[in-house]
């Protein structure tokens, strides 16, 4: 499988490592601001629950140090690398997605089989399972993209594919990493070439199934009627999305102050994780919402200006790889500060790069580095076209 730049656009030499900035900088922002507000949001609870106020700020510093290793993992593995062992990466993700799913090797928080224990660390597999699936995928549409949409069996294995751990995640259960990584995989089956109305058939029964799965659990109904209309029970279903938009209200337009939240005092439950977003509203206010969104903006912007780039190049694994990424993070995005604000109903989806969550840190942290390799490889290609054929 050739995933490379064309001939004329490989590079001589690797001696000088270029570091896209625009990509590396807001995603910098993004670790300080997560860091501070765990350390903000979680003093309380971890003083309650662990008799130790620095519990989960000492832990996810560790998890920023194993961040940076994957981040530099990423950078330093060359593309083809990842490329070349995708199946690899496909098959090792539904071993792991059934392992979490047996009693005694998967760990259980809530009702939902989503982590495995390693080392006295957690892991949630549906992280890894994104990022093997972008991988697997831009892989395949690099080498299929000018047959895919003329051949039903190569699209038929893929619709396979990502219906297998579709079902295996909504098992655990984990439907918001089922919306995610379907609204991925359908988009870069989109943009990778595929026959129309195969692509219409499919997306027509990918909302059956979710309706499907919505109404197959009763919490998943609750859920939905509490996003309604969450008021109606602010203390029963709707009292975690109503104490996140009393944060939102008390923040108005400069924020009370950081450090200064009242909702994080054990009213807005595990407000470190998938609710920081809210706690950081409330000391923060409008304009510092406005700037967390910015760096967001920034650093999505980056990605689709360097997969135009590496479009004019013909670099279609890297197109498709900086396209995938760029949706999940987006997606994820959008979707944990939609909760956040009571626009989306309540899913367990971390906030890229601010949350506590080990995991997605890690995982966004080796995507990070996998597209700051592929900005390299394009930039080194198009230096070196650049220069004089005497100094080549």
């Amino acid at each position: 499988m050739n995933i490379s730049l064309p001939l004329q656009y490989l590079p001589l030499k690797r001696t000088q490592w270029y570091i896209d900035m625009p990509i590396l900088l807001p995603v910098l922002a993004l670790i300080s601001i997560g860091l501070i507000m765990i350390a903000s949001a979680s003093f309380s609870f971890a003083e309650y629950r662990y008799n130790n106020e620095f519990y989960f700020v000492t832990r996810h510093i560790a998890y920023m140090v194993i961040a940076a290793g994957a981040l530099g993992v990423g950078y330093f593995v060359p593309p083809k690398v990842w490329a070349q062992y995708g199946r690899l990466w496909m098959a090792l993700s539904v071993v792991l997605l059934i392992l979490v799913l047996v009693p005694g090797i998967g760990r259980e928080v809530n009702g939902a089989r989503r982590w495995l224990s390693l080392g006295g660390f957690t892991l949630q597999i549906s992280e890894l399972v994104k990022v093997a699936t972008v991988v697997f995928l831009a892989a395949h549409l690099q080498e299929h993209r000018d047959t895919l949409g003329r051949n039903w069996r190569e699209f038929a294995k893929l619709v396979g594919i990502i219906t297998l751990l579709s079902v295996l995640l909504i098992l655990e259960p984990d439907f918001g990493s089922v919306v995610v990584l379907a609204v991925t995989f359908m988009a870069m089956l989109f943009l990778g070439g595929t026959n129309l109305r195969q692509y219409i058939l499919v997306v027509l029964a990918a909302a059956a199934l979710l309706l499907w799965a919505v109404d197959a659990a009763p919490y998943r109904m609750a859920r939905l009627a509490t996003f309604l209309d969450p008021w109606a029970v602010p203390f029963d279903s709707g009292y975690q999305l109503t104490q996140s938009l009393i944060a939102f209200g008390r923040g108005e337009w400069f924020g009370v102050g950081l450090g200064q939240s009242v909702q994080k005092m054990m009213y807005l439950p595990e407000a470190h994780t998938d609710f920081v977003f809210a706690i950081y509203a409330e000391e923060f206010g409008f304009m510092g919402v406005l700037v967390l969104l910015g760096l967001y903006v920034l650093l999505v912007l980056r990605i689709l200006q360097l997969s135009k780039i590496a479009i004019s190049k013909q670099y279609w694994y890297g197109v498709f790889v900086l396209l995938g990424f760029g949706l999940l993070i987006s997606c994820q995005t959008f979707i944990n500060l939609g909760v956040n604000a009571g626009l989306l109903p309540t899913k367990g989806l971390t906030l890229p790069f601010v949350s506590y969550g080990g995991s997605s840190l890690v995982v966004c942290c080796a995507m990070v580095g996998m597209m700051l390799r592929i900005s390299h490889e394009i930039h080194t290609a198009t230096a070196q076209v650049r220069r004089p054929r005497y100094e080549r």
